[in-house]
């Protein structure tokens, strides 16, 4: 781990690009040898396959589905609802289930391939509230988000946790909409013990939970910690260990975040069309340099205005360089102040690594964050991330995050001393 007086800062500084690295480093992969993006439990366990006129089913089913599959070049890709840098898809989830209605009270793995969930743990008295929220007891719904980080490291190398956290606030993020789209109220959690909670999982280095959603009638009542191990399942067909990425884990997984009240956002998209847009969201791969009103830009705008329904919090600015918005002068923006004018879809396309989509859209957003730790703003950069393609997808608008940008100059570009986190494209 590299020495640094902030140590939530210090993966991110050894991680970042800049144009001398990527020129030394072009990091070539053999795609024959990527690892299997789905983990599966055991034939002899217990499985529950996913019947979608079951409401409960139809929740749980909708956080994590897969949407669409293509062959490139005699190999099949399953896309989902959520969308993940390389289409690697390192993210799993788990979910406690308690006093529901047809449901035996456990922990199951959500088996996505397959569309079922898998008992890996029946509760008695215990349970995964001691973990992540002492002394209450949830009637319904605990969402465990992890993340088998050598389908990421496989190809990204030590860069790869950030892509991890990455996904892991876009899966938070599918999991809001399916909430939204099932009338539930949904509460993140990122702060709780997770290097306790991935022991007991039985995960060893393989796996590492990131965050929390828990949903359903909180109730004051004490629940002890699992009595059991979970057996260890691999999340992979082979695995290289990175030392790096496990060491930068352990030590950004025990700061606190910063606080804020709970508060739940208010949407008002038209069900039916919403539902289609998280069914049919896509990262574009190219932009037809096509400018977008200026009132469909706001609107995107106002759905990242929304609260975020969650206590542990990092603040997130979003720095704006439009160059295709009927109505706007193309710019620099800092949420909607014009910072400085001028075309800078050349240097957006330059900062983003040469990709043609960073020069061709019609805004590149970048997002920035002075943080306390590193984990939570990671995924709450994600989280806006997925709200950033529902809100442009439901206006017609095309979308595609970008997580390879070089850091320090784009921080100039800026101007600004905080790290940035992410950037994301819009535009037709």
């Amino acid at each position: 781990m590299p020495q640094n007086h902030n140590l939530e800062k210090a993966y991110h500084n050894a991680t970042k690009h800049s144009y001398l690295s990527v020129q030394t480093n072009p990091n070539y992969v053999d795609a024959s040898t990527q690892p299997s993006a789905f983990k599966v439990y055991p034939k002899f366990y217990r499985r529950v396959q996913l019947n979608l006129n079951n409401p409960v089913h139809s929740f749980i089913w909708l956080t994590s589905t897969v949407t669409l599959e293509k062959v490139y070049k005699d190999v099949s890709y399953k896309l989902r609802v959520n969308p993940s840098a390389g289409a690697l898809y390192p993210t799993e989830v788990y979910v406690q289930i308690r006093s529901v209605q047809g449901m035996i009270d456990g922990i199951y793995h959500l088996e996505v391939e397959n569309n079922c969930l898998t008992l890996i743990y029946e509760l008695i008295d215990d349970g995964l509230e001691s973990y992540v929220i002492p002394t209450k007891s949830i009637s319904g719904f605990i969402f465990l988000i992890s993340c088998v980080y050598y389908r990421s490291s496989w190809k990204y190398q030590d860069r790869s946790m950030r892509y991890c956290l990455l996904d892991s606030g876009h899966h938070l993020g599918a999991i809001a909409a399916s909430a939204y789209l099932h009338d539930r109220d949904i509460q993140l959690i990122f702060d709780f013990d997770k290097l306790a909670l991935n022991t007991d999982l039985g995960f060893e280095n393989k796996e590492f939970i990131t965050a929390c959603v828990i949903s359903g009638e909180m109730q004051e009542k004490k629940v002890r910690r699992l009595r059991l191990k979970v057996p260890f399942v691999c999340g992979t067909d082979y695995f290289e260990a990175n030392q790096f990425i496990e060491a930068s884990y352990q030590v950004t997984a025990i700061q606190p975040s910063r606080q804020q009240k709970l508060k739940q956002p208010s949407f008002k998209f038209d069900r039916d069309k919403f539902h289609q847009t998280v069914w049919n969201r896509r990262s574009t791969r190219r932009f037809r340099k096509q400018f977008i009103s200026q009132v469909d830009y706001l609107y995107i705008w106002q759905q990242l205005q929304q609260p975020i329904p969650t206590e542990n919090y990092e603040e997130i600015e979003i720095y704006s360089v439009v160059h295709r918005v009927e109505g706007m002068s193309p710019g620099l923006y800092k949420d909607k102040h014009l910072l400085k004018a001028g075309d800078f879809s050349e240097q957006t396309g330059y900062l983003c690594i040469n990709q043609v989509i960073a020069k061709d859209c019609a805004v590149t957003l970048f997002f920035v964050s002075d943080y306390t730790n590193y984990q939570t703003a990671m995924q709450i950069a994600g989280f806006l991330g997925q709200r950033v393609y529902l809100g442009s997808n439901y206006m017609g608008i095309q979308c595609s995050g970008i997580s390879a940008y070089y850091d320090d100059e784009t921080q100039r570009f800026l101007e600004t001393t905080k790290d940035v986190l992410y950037a994301m494209t819009i535009g037709n």
